[in-house]
């Protein structure tokens, strides 16, 4: 009894500190600025089939319900991602189903080129010059990632981040423990400097 009691306990720490850690992330780095034209940057994902996978499917949804309530006619949503193994581009994938699958008829622009997440950035950047606030979507370590990079390749335009709806509780709540291993590993790399909040 004591053992399994003390299973539970360790299954339920570990899940807590998967929730805790993808919360921390997603609100990392990230500015405060309210109102205006949005961009909501959505970061594709490796998809080897004809049609969009797990992963870059809920991306697309964390991308669309990113879009403020209050402002979705002005607020354009960028696919980013290229096509690394031939065939469609991971951008061209997320619009299908943004548009197929869920329907969504607001401003879609597709960047193509991207096969690294510094590069997704890189080319993202153009589209986000006119914009008040930026929004990236993505599991919220990779995006955490995306928004460091952002900073590097522009801090004036990383002032404008506001936090997209990538995180909620419970979402993912199995998994979360493994993608906050990997998401530690993806971010070991990071300096002080990285980590420290965008004034």
């Amino acid at each position: 009894m004591r053992r399994r009691t003390g299973l539970v306990m360790a299954g339920a720490v570990t899940l807590a500190w998967g929730e805790w850690l993808h919360w921390r992330w997603s609100r990392t780095l990230l500015g405060s600025r309210g109102g205006g034209a949005e961009a909501v940057v959505v970061l594709g994902y490796r998809n080897p089939q004809a049609a969009a996978n797990a992963i870059t499917r809920w991306r697309v949804r964390a991308g669309i319900r990113s879009i403020a309530t209050d402002g979705g006619g002005a607020t354009r949503v960028i696919l980013s991602g290229g096509a690394p193994g031939g065939g469609a581009t991971e951008a061209q994938l997320m619009a299908d189903y943004a548009r197929s699958a869920l329907k969504f008829d607001g401003t879609l622009l597709l960047e193509e080129r991207s096969g690294t997440t510094w590069e997704n950035i890189t080319n993202v950047i153009p589209m986000l010059e006119d914009v008040d606030r930026i929004k990236i979507a993505s599991q919220p370590a990779h995006a955490l990632k995306a928004r460091a990079y952002l900073r590097r390749q522009r801090p004036d335009l990383a002032q404008r981040l506001v936090r997209a709806d990538d995180y909620r509780p419970g979402e993912w709540l199995v998994v979360k423990p493994l993608l906050a291993l990997y998401g530690l590993w993806t971010l070991r790399g990071f300096t002080a400097e990285d980590r420290r909040p965008i004034p």
